[in-house]
């Protein structure tokens, strides 16, 4: 009889969980030989609608839980995304525990707005096994630890995509430890990189292979864009060839903008928007650099690792120092110090290739450890 395996992650913009949430789902049908697993990602308010076709084609379900009204949910604003998911915690309670009592999933595996399916369970009582899966670094304030202690008991495990996260909820004794386990996000499926690499795409006429450095993320506070502008500005002046590139699209663009007009660097920064392949930026990137405040554990880190590219990173929690092995596998600067950041960013420069192309190999190595493969291997066993 085949394990029934049910999705929940609402998701209102493109981050990381959606790229997880998907691959996930997709990589126990792609490689489930035996035909062992029936796979659905509940569709709570047409969010995924998008990504029908996809999974579709990789034999994943789409339930749609209520009525398709996301495009008329407010998606970018802390406030406003806040209101967004508070709406589709209400419409969606009975919707759900309807689901869940008719379909009887074996599991449902939960990663956003992860509230609703726990207090439901806290509630009402369901053969279905279920699993948080921590997306992201967690925020362990009193309410969140209050809460998730308060729904402990029904949890069946829970999984972290990284160690640092791992030793994070044993240190605060949320949960028992045998309910821990250590799952690596399904960030990498190689083929699909391989063919997005050899696609060619045109890139900014701006842009200079081997000249331009590239960040890659939401416009937000976490990734912490308004430093890395304020660093390349001090690197440029004693290196003027150099371009910076960061793609990706959010609430502090006009922020950011202001401020490189501000140090009149409008023909050296570009913010290029969202890129549906980042793959060809990499493969001409000079560097990639990661500024965030907080990862778990780094999409575009892991990403460029893949794709042979030198790192600077911060050391902010909980992901890059792992992936990086503490500068084994590139470079690792203090978050938010401008002094360090230059000295890295030199170091760089001067380097011996010898050391640059044995820290990009250890980097690639550790990168296989977040393949689509990989992660179904693990989950496979943990789901049994």
């Amino acid at each position: 009889m085949k394990k029934k395996v049910v999705y929940w992650s609402p998701c209102l913009n493109p981050v990381g969980t959606l790229k997880a949430t998907i691959n996930s789902a997709i990589s126990l049908s792609r490689y489930d030989n035996k035909n062992q697993n029936s796979i659905t990602i509940i569709n709570s308010c047409g969010e995924w609608d998008n990504s029908a076709k996809k999974l579709l084609e990789n034999k994943v379900n789409l339930f749609n839980l209520s009525l398709s009204y996301f495009k008329y949910l407010p998606k970018f604003g802390y406030i406003k995304s806040r209101f967004s998911y508070i709406v589709i915690f209400f419409v969606s309670l009975f919707p759900l525990v309807k689901f869940l009592k008719k379909e009887k999933p074996d599991f449902l595996i939960i990663h956003l707005i992860t509230s609703l399916p726990l207090l439901i369970f806290n509630i009402f009582s369901f053969k279905t096994k279920l699993i948080l899966r921590i997306s992201g670094y967690p925020k362990l304030n009193f309410l969140r630890k209050f809460f998730w202690k308060i729904c402990a008991k029904n949890i069946y495990y829970v999984t972290t995509p990284t160690y640092a996260t791992f030793n994070l909820i044993k240190k605060n004794n949320i949960f028992s430890e045998k309910k821990l386990r250590y799952l690596p996000d399904p960030i990498l499926e190689p083929k699909e990189i391989q063919a997005k690499k050899n696609k060619l795409i045109s890139l900014s006429k701006k842009f200079a292979p081997k000249k331009s450095l590239v960040s890659i993320g939401r416009l937000t506070k976490q990734k912490n864009y308004l430093f890395l502008i304020e660093a390349f500005s001090e690197i440029q002046k004693k290196d003027n060839d150099i371009n910076l590139f960061i793609l990706g699209d959010g609430d502090e663009k006009n922020k950011l903008l202001k401020r490189i007009k501000e140090l009149d660097l409008a023909d050296k920064i570009f913010l290029i928007g969202h890129q549906e392949n980042v793959y060809n930026y990499l493969k001409e990137a000079k560097i990639f650099i990661l500024t965030s405040l907080w990862e778990d554990p780094g999409f575009v880190l892991l990403e460029a690792g893949f794709m042979n590219k030198v790192v600077l990173s911060s050391d902010c929690p909980s992901g890059p120092s792992e992936i990086l092995d503490n500068g084994n596998n590139g470079y690792i600067y203090k978050s938010n110090s401008l002094t360090d950041f230059i000295e890295k960013y030199e170091k760089i420069c001067s380097e011996d290739d010898k050391i640059i192309i044995k820290k990009k190999i250890n980097l690639k190595k550790k990168c296989k450890e977040f393949t689509c493969f990989n992660h179904y291997r693990v989950f496979n066993k943990i789901l049994g």
